[in-house]
């Protein structure tokens, strides 16, 4: 980037500061100061202290800063578990446009996404938070979830001449450095792009508006954690899984089969399986199941195949399906500093949260899909050791398109789901009259 724009870096503080600015200067309704449209946008603003102090703090070496810096992200994603929570309640949603023109946005959310392009392939990127994480990086091979997923994400964000991590030994044949830098970098910018191309689709087809979901798309991209964080590859891909996940929700079988990628790659997207057998009782749920399946099979497979063996298979199905849920080593993150017990209950809480959403509301519709969803993946930040609390790409998709929605009560599983007809079934009963 520096060979196109001589003396070009903006630090994170920087980009804080300007993108909180444009995000209220294009979303804040000063018409309506006491809509809950502001109250997200500045509570999605206050997320940026957090990760600033972080960032000051690992940058210094301070870890009172780090605890602090991950102390204020789980407050802040406290209150909107909350918020999230109580969504369904909430039945008055009147369309608040933003401040600024299709066109603007559209053009906004090109150029920060050539930007966010040209960083990840840079040889040169800007010192930011996910570069000073890449040292601790390795640690995250044990976190729950796919292992080989965890090898890709670990060696893709250091900036040269940094110390690379201990590599560590490894239980499958695998390329090297040098050839899973690009794919990463290109998975990446595809996952990136799909996460801003799905936001928008659910726009258009979902909240039948591309103004809105252009909106929500450009802010997701205007928010500091994108800047700071969107080249890691652990963050963007589930998110992207999740946010298609929500595209196809009128296909129970595509939905079940990304939610099955997406949990199978990072573990805590399968705490939505009791979400989706709820939205889906009435109609589709042996479909979603067999997607889900069919994607957890296919990631067994693979592992199968690649294993070296049999206690290495076991090993990674384990991690897989959460065995490492609870390490007592190489912590990293709010969790490093307070005692394992502490996570027991965090864990409990968690878990009936997870259940609770199967049960209410009882009615769900895909408004309550959304927002459920997403607060399933911000509480699981509560429960994640490693570097918890700045997966936000989990969730923050999802969270505003939550903020976005519009009422949606009529969109409930029995009136959306496309049924299961073949298309030669369809044309014989159409020209039997029925």
């Amino acid at each position: 980037m520096q060979d196109i724009l001589f003396e070009y870096e903006l630090n994170p503080t920087t980009w804080a500061y300007l993108s909180a600015l444009l995000a209220i200067g294009i979303y804040f309704k000063f018409n309506r100061v006491f809509s809950l449209r502001n109250l997200d946008l500045l509570g999605l603003v206050f997320f940026s202290p957090g990760l600033l102090v972080v960032f000051h703090g690992m940058v210094t070496g301070s870890d009172n800063l780090v605890k602090l810096g991950y102390t204020w992200l789980f407050g802040m994603g406290a209150f909107f578990v909350i918020r999230l929570f109580l969504d369904p309640l909430l039945v008055r949603r009147p369309k608040l446009d933003p401040n600024l023109t299709a066109g603007g946005l559209t053009f906004t959310g090109v150029a920060i996404l050539v930007f966010l392009a040209a960083n990840v392939v840079s040889n040169t990127p800007p010192k930011r938070l996910e570069h000073l994480l890449a040292r601790d990086q390795a640690w995250g091979l044990n976190s729950p979830g796919y292992r080989p997923f965890h090898y890709l994400a670990a060696f893709v964000n250091l900036r040269p001449g940094d110390d690379a991590p201990p590599q560590p030994k490894a239980d499958w044949p695998f390329p090297p450095v040098h050839v899973q830098v690009p794919i990463a970098r290109g998975v990446i910018m595809l996952a990136q792009f799909a996460v801003v191309l799905g936001m928008i689709l659910i726009g258009y087809y979902h909240f039948e508006s591309l103004h809105t979901g252009m909106a929500a798309a450009v802010l997701y991209l205007l928010l500091p954690y994108v800047g700071q964080m969107g080249g890691r590859i652990d963050h963007v891909v589930p998110a992207a899984l999740l946010v298609w996940a929500m595209v196809a929700y009128r296909r129970p079988m595509v939905l079940g089969f990304l939610l099955g990628l997406a949990g199978g790659l990072v573990f805590y997207p399968l705490c939505l399986l009791p979400l989706g057998c709820s939205f889906y009782w009435q109609r589709g749920l042996r479909r979603y199941l067999a997607g889900t399946l069919l994607a957890i099979v296919l990631l067994i497979v693979l592992l199968t195949v690649f294993a070296n063996s049999r206690e290495a298979l076991l090993a990674q199905l384990g991690q897989m399906f959460g065995s490492t849920l609870f390490p007592r080593e190489n912590i990293v993150g709010f969790w490093q500093t307070h005692r394992p017990a502490y996570r027991i209950p965090v864990l409990a809480v968690f878990l009936v949260l997870c259940g609770s959403l199967a049960l209410w509301p009882a009615q769900k519709n895909f408004g309550t899909l959304l927002s459920c969803s997403a607060t399933v993946m911000l509480a699981s930040q509560f429960c994640h050791t490693f570097e918890g609390g700045l997966y936000m790409a989990w969730y923050l998709p999802l969270l505003v398109l939550t903020s976005f929605r519009p009422n949606l009560e009529d969109r409930v599983a029995l009136n959306t789901v496309i049924e299961r007809r073949a298309a030669w079934l369809y044309r014989l009963e159409q020209r039997l009259g029925r």
